[in-house]
């Protein structure tokens, strides 16, 4: 056989060999990603958790491991918000927290321009601070951190959708001399819906594109709770975020029938 053939066989084969396992690893990466947002909507903690575990095995693939770490997070995150719902202990929650930061911070340092790990460190924070608002200084120093991140995601990616969205209880929680209050917030979520509208997600699963069904489920809470509540519109926008996703636990178990409740009082 010609050595120059035999070569370009070697080569290619060995290049085959090289690639294949990488794409295995991506498709097995995007599948536990995959239910790792499913078990968020459906507030599965144990899967959370599990797919946390999982991605382990892609953390050292250098094309994959900012979005690797930021899912990590992401499972961690979600799985703590989820157990306020269900009233876990307090303790556990600000360890899913203080996870979820440890992998974002990563996320961040492998990939600086990544904002939505900044938004992801940005709730986590917020939630530490509303947990330990008791003790004042250790609330006044996890706000100190979150003060920057935002200054610099807004900067970066003032459009971007998930950033707009935690934007809402900050605002929510804010007096209206701070910029803040409940008028602001849903004003906040409204802008958010807009520009989810008009930014093209990425075809790529590993990119995070979630957020139109969250700003609608912020929006159906606030109309909900407002001093003026609008029940209508309340439950306009949680049936409008069960219609993306109609396994969603929260929405369809908790805040639907909270709605529900209050209009029939209402009749």
């Amino acid at each position: 056989m010609n050595t120059k053939l035999l070569t370009a066989l070697i080569f290619v084969s060995v290049s085959f060999a090289a690639a294949t396992p990488a794409k295995d690893a991506r498709k097995q990466a995007v599948r536990i990603v995959a239910q790792i947002q499913r078990a968020d909507y459906e507030g599965d903690r144990v899967a959370m958790q599990r797919g946390y575990d999982d991605l382990k095995l892609f953390i050292e693939d250098q094309k994959l491991t900012s979005r690797i770490r930021y899912w990590r997070g992401f499972a961690q995150w979600r799985r703590a918000i989820n157990g306020f719902n269900d009233a876990v202990d307090p303790k556990d929650l600000e360890k899913d927290l203080n996870t979820a930061l440890v992998e974002f911070k990563i996320a961040m340092e492998k990939d600086p321009t990544f904002v939505d790990a900044k938004v992801g460190t940005i709730s986590c924070l917020g939630f530490l601070a509303f947990m330990n608002w008791k003790d004042q200084a250790r609330a006044k120093e996890l706000v100190g951190q979150i003060l920057p991140l935002v200054k610099e995601a807004d900067e970066m990616a003032p459009d971007n959708p998930r950033l707009i969205w935690v934007h809402g209880p900050i605002l929510w929680n804010s007096p209206p001399e701070r910029g803040g209050g409940q008028d602001k917030a849903i004003q906040n979520y409204e802008r958010g819906l807009e520009a989810y509208s008009k930014i093209r997600t990425s075809d790529d699963p590993m990119e995070p594109s979630w957020g139109k069904p969250e700003l609608m489920m912020s929006l159906a809470y606030c109309y909900l709770n407002a001093k003026s509540p609008d029940l209508n519109a309340a439950e306009r926008y949680a049936r409008n975020a069960l219609e993306i996703v109609p396994y969603w636990h929260y929405v369809r178990d908790i805040l639907l029938p909270q709605i529900v409740a209050a209009k029939a009082k209402l009749q």
